[in-house]
């Protein structure tokens, strides 16, 4: 009987013949190979199809080596034995080619697209913790406001300056309006001027 990766095409014949590249066959005995499977390459006398590489993909069923197995693309991550690329998620990215695996966006930026190479940084006065995919308002309270987004990810929430409001979350301080004042730090509203 013929050994695992090769194959006798008649029964009785004493010769066996290796798999060809692109084939293998995991039985012993057998008259046939079969074809290599996608996601996988199969070399000369190959007794089972070997899987592509992390970071790398094939969808064709002929592969004789690794060296036919595609670059995984930008945007995209493969796992070992790949058959398609897989897009990466919102709040995540993949940047080059040859990904095995898509990282979260790091705290202070986002992505809300699929299939994303890198992360946006977050705008100003808001929140975007690791992984995020989109912008969060800031929590500010009530006579503070959010200003800059550090690297945790989340906005500094500074005392409204004198002569303006802030009425919290993400709002910027609104200067008062002509007949109003904000006589000192932290208002959360401009009061009215007295009569006189």
């Amino acid at each position: 009987a013929c050994a695992k990766g090769s194959y006798t095409d008649a029964y009785g014949q004493g010769e066996c013949t290796p798999c060809a590249g692109g084939t293998y066959q995991d039985e012993e005995g057998k008259t046939a190979c079969e074809p290599c499977e996608a996601g996988s390459h199969c070399a000369v006398g190959a007794a089972a199809a070997l899987p592509c590489e992390a970071g790398s993909y094939s969808n064709k069923t002929n592969l004789d080596s690794a060296s036919g197995c595609m670059d995984c693309p930008l945007g995209h991550a493969c796992t070992t034995g790949s058959v398609t690329p897989m897009a990466c998620r919102a709040g995540t990215f993949a940047s080059g080619s040859r990904n095995a695996e898509c990282e979260p966006c790091k705290a202070g930026s986002y992505q809300n697209a699929i299939g994303a190479a890198g992360c946006v940084r977050c705008g100003l006065g808001s929140f975007c913790p690791v992984g995020a995919s989109l912008e969060l308002p800031a929590a500010c309270e009530p006579g503070t406001y959010a200003n800059v987004t550090d690297g945790d990810g989340s906005p500094d929430c500074f005392d409204c300056p004198a002569g303006s409001s802030c009425p919290g979350g993400a709002a910027r301080p609104t200067q008062c309006a002509a007949g109003t004042i904000a006589p000192a730090e932290r208002m959360e509203a401009c009061d009215k001027c007295a009569g006189g």
